[in-house]
C-alpha cells in the first residue's frame, strides 16, 4: 500500500498560479498511490488568491479516475451569490472505502491571534495489509494552543475509534441508520500539522495513551532512527518558515509502524508552498 499526503495551496504554485492539472501531473511522476490525501482544498471560493471558484475536488476527481473522493470542508461560508465556499481536505482513494466520518476540531476563541475552523477527514479503507483508517488533517498555523487542543481531540477520536472497533462485533443491525461498519484500530493519520518536528506537538501525538489505546509512531523515525527529519517547507522560499522545516508528517498506529518499508519526498516541486511525502507498507 502506498500513501501520500500533500498540502497543495488550493493548488497555488509559488509562481503565483493556480494549476490543478500541474498538481496531478506531480502526484502522478511521483508513481502510483492507493490513497491521496490532500489538504487546502477548495470549492467555489474565489476570495483565494489566483482562484477563479474552481470545484477542485470534481477536477482531482477527473484527473485520478478509479478513485473514490471523500471530502470533508472546515471551512463553510457564503460566497455572496446565494452560494457557498468551502475550504478543507480530502481523501482519494482507490481501495475499498467503508465509513467515513468528518470530525471538526476545536476552534478555541484567541482574539490576538488569526485562526479557522480545522477538520479532521477519516475513511475506513481495506488494504492488502488489512483494513485500516486513514485520517488526514491541517492544524492551526498561528497558535500553538489551538494546535494543541486540536490534537487533544485528534487523540480522543482515536481512543472512541478504537472502543468503537469490538463494538462493531457486537452489535448486527443490518440496512439501518444504526447500523455499525467495520472500523480498525489501525490507522494512519497524516497531513500539514503546522509544526516542526522539534515541536512538543509532536510529542504530544506520539505520547503513549493511558488506557492501553494503540499509539502513533513517526514514519521517518521508523525508517530513519536517530536522522532529522528531511524539510517540507522552507526547500524553495516561503514567507512562513525562516529555514527548511517539516511540518507534514505521516504517523503509524503501532500495529502498522512494522510494516513499514519507504517514507519519501519530493523535494523538487514547486506545484506549491509544501512538498509531498509519501510512504509505503508491505
Amino acid at each position: 500500500m502506498r500513501l501520500l499526503s500533500w498540502n497543495i495551496q488550493w493548488g497555488r504554485g509559488l509562481d503565483g498560479r493556480v494549476d490543478l492539472a500541474r498538481i496531478l501531473r506531480t502526484i502522478h511522476a511521483l508513481g502510483e498511490f492507493d490513497v491521496v490525501c490532500l489538504q487546502e482544498v477548495a470549492v467555489n471560493f474565489p476570495g483565494l488568491p489566483g482562484s477563479r471558484g474552481e470545484d477542485e475536488v470534481a477536477e482531482l476527481a477527473v484527473g485520478l479516475p478509479g478513485y473514490t473522493a471523500v471530502f470533508g470542508a472546515a471551512t463553510d461560508v457564503p460566497d455572496g451569490r446565494g452560494g457557498r465556499s468551502q475550504f478543507g481536505n480530502a481523501i482519494f482513494s482507490r481501495l475499498p472505502v467503508g465509513q467515513v466520518w468528518r470530525h471538526l476540531l476545536p476552534w478555541p476563541a484567541e482574539l490576538d491571534a488569526p485562526s479557522m475552523q480545522r477538520v479532521l477527514v477519516e475513511a475506513v479503507v481495506t488494504a492488502d495489509v488489512g483494513p485500516l483508517r486513514v485520517l488526514t488533517t491541517h492544524l492551526e498555523y498561528y497558535s500553538r494552543r489551538q494546535r494543541q487542543s486540536q490534537i487533544d481531540a485528534i487523540r480522543r477520536l482515536h481512543t472512541e475509534a478504537c472502543a468503537m472497533s469490538a463494538r462493531t462485533l457486537l452489535l448486527k443491525e443490518q440496512g439501518g441508520a444504526f447500523e455499525v461498519f467495520p472500523r480498525s484500530v489501525e490507522a494512519i493519520l497524516c497531513g500539514d500539522m503546522n509544526f516542526p518536528a522539534t515541536a512538543p506537538e509532536r510529542a504530544q501525538i506520539l505520547a503513549p495513551f493511558a488506557d492501553g489505546t494503540p499509539g502513533f509512531e513517526d514514519a521517518w523515525e521508523v525508517l530513519h532512527p536517530g536522522v532529522p527529519h528531511a524539510p517540507t517547507v522552507g526547500i524553495h522560499p516561503v514567507d512562513f518558515v525562516d529555514q527548511p522545516e517539516c511540518f507534514d508528517f505521516v504517523f503509524a498506529t503501532s500495529g502498522l509502524s512494522g510494516r513499514l518499508r519507504a517514507h519519501g519526498i519530493d523535494a523538487a516541486t514547486a506545484a506549491s508552498d509544501h512538498q509531498p511525502v509519501w510512504v509505503e507498507l508491505a
